[in-house]
């Protein structure tokens, strides 16, 4: 017998849209902590093993990621997010959308960029808490 993926991981249906709206308000404070540098806000939306992958193809622990950020070797001055689209399966969700974003780097200004982001959400011990990231430079 085999099992599609829809059946392992049902979408949720009675209050998909709620439950997208709770995930998109997350996301978006995830945003402005990061934007404001709220470490201890951005501390608990991260989950301790949370991986980003930068536009360069780079990986990044929470540690490295928000230890650039503590330090200033990365300082987001935007990030503007577009229509977040959700898609939830039981305790886990993907959420995808287009950003504007710019940044000093390095104490270098990066420019006003667009960019795809697709972000993988767990509930856990009934908190949502993002666990991978992945952004795209869009050209």
């Amino acid at each position: 017998m085999t099992l599609s993926i829809a059946a392992l991981f049902p979408l949720t249906l009675g209050h998909a849209q709620d439950e997208g709206d709770e995930l998109r308000a997350i996301e978006r404070e995830r945003l402005r902590s990061l934007v404001g540098g709220d470490l201890a806000t951005a501390r608990r939306l991260h989950a301790d093993d949370f991986q980003l992958i930068n536009p360069a193809g780079v990986a990044s622990s929470k540690e490295q990621y928000l230890g650039e950020l503590a330090s200033g070797a990365l300082d987001y001055l935007s990030w503007e997010p577009g229509m977040i689209e959700v898609r939830r399966y039981g305790d886990a969700a993907v959420i995808r959308y287009q950003a504007q974003a710019q940044a000093l780097a390095a104490g270098r200004p990066t420019g006003l960029r667009r960019f795809w982001h697709t972000d993988i959400y767990e509930k856990r011990s009934g908190d949502w808490q993002i666990v991978w990231s992945q952004a795209t430079l869009i050209q």
